[in-house]
């Protein structure tokens, strides 16, 4: 809940940063230089692609209730995507309030209505930040970019748990292509990609070496098993019950493991017997 309400927190401090945008000449940029314009006819494929990344990764996480999978734990990862984006966006709001550049979007630029906001009439007004209308065409929130942020933890987070390499690497190829359309369809400068690459990325490796994997949960298997009134009785039997006996005294003598390979006709060969607890 905490991360999800930190959505809203980095939706206000985008929001608010508008108030203080003021459009101006577009910055000299090699990315602008190098990829074509695509207009604003066109500017939609970045979102087409982002939003591609976005429902793919969803559906991957929750594959496990559809496909009976535990390769993953759903609720784990998401646990620690959202701990990635919120370190991410802390630095990202840190970042474009320290210094505010001109927008290169197309409604961002002088002359547009949307560049600059009026001032707020209350207070109100900030805190409803205008959704969606309001997020859609911000300006001044650039370095570094939030598209980036997305899509390189959920191509991290794939790439760490997935298991099929042919998606790792058509996911890090669209994630080169999304790079290449946000600077083509002027949403950003090529430094807020740049500088998105290695923060997100060495933010991830940092925080994936703090945050615990899946604990072992061997010791808490007793307090999921069933009490009954009987305390001491109901200790005894799940203590049987964890190391593999029944109540009966008879399931206490040493056991025969027998490891072999059992034949198309009956028989077993390369028969190995070890008494249990040797």
């Amino acid at each position: 809940m905490f991360c999800f309400s930190f959505k809203y927190i980095h939706g206000l401090a985008a929001r608010g940063v508008h108030y203080l945008h003021r459009p101006g000449p577009t910055l000299q940029d090699v990315g602008f230089y190098l990829l074509p314009e695509l207009g604003q006819d066109k500017a939609y494929i970045s979102e087409t692609v982002f939003t591609f990344i976005f429902i793919s990764f969803v559906l991957w996480t929750f594959h496990p209730f559809i496909f009976k999978s535990k390769k993953i734990y759903t609720v784990l990862v998401w646990c620690r995507v959202l701990a990635f984006l919120v370190a991410c966006q802390i630095l990202r709001i840190i970042t474009f309030y320290s210094t505010q550049l001109p927008g290169p979007n197309y409604h961002c630029r002088e002359g547009s209505k949307l560049a600059r906001l009026p001032p707020p009439n209350n207070a109100l007004e900030v805190l409803l930040i205008n959704f969606p209308r309001g997020v859609l065409y911000g300006c001044g929130d650039l370095i570094f970019s939030s598209h980036m942020i997305f899509s390189l933890v959920f191509v991290r987070t794939y790439h760490k748990y997935g298991s099929r390499r042919f998606v790792k690497q058509l996911a890090w190829l669209t994630v080169v292509i999304q790079s290449m359309l946000i600077v083509a369809s002027r949403k950003h400068y090529t430094v807020d990609v740049v500088v998105a690459w290695y923060t997100v990325n060495l933010m991830v490796f940092f925080l994936d070496k703090k945050l615990p994997e899946l604990p072992d949960r061997s010791g808490a298997a007793a307090l999921l098993l069933p009490l009954s009134k009987d305390s001491s009785k109901s200790k005894e039997e799940n203590h049987k019950l964890l190391n593999g006996n029944s109540g009966d005294p008879a399931d206490w003598r040493p056991r025969i493991q027998v490891n072999g390979k059992i034949m198309e006709d009956g028989t077993t060969v390369h028969v190995e017997a070890v008494m249990n607890g040797v």
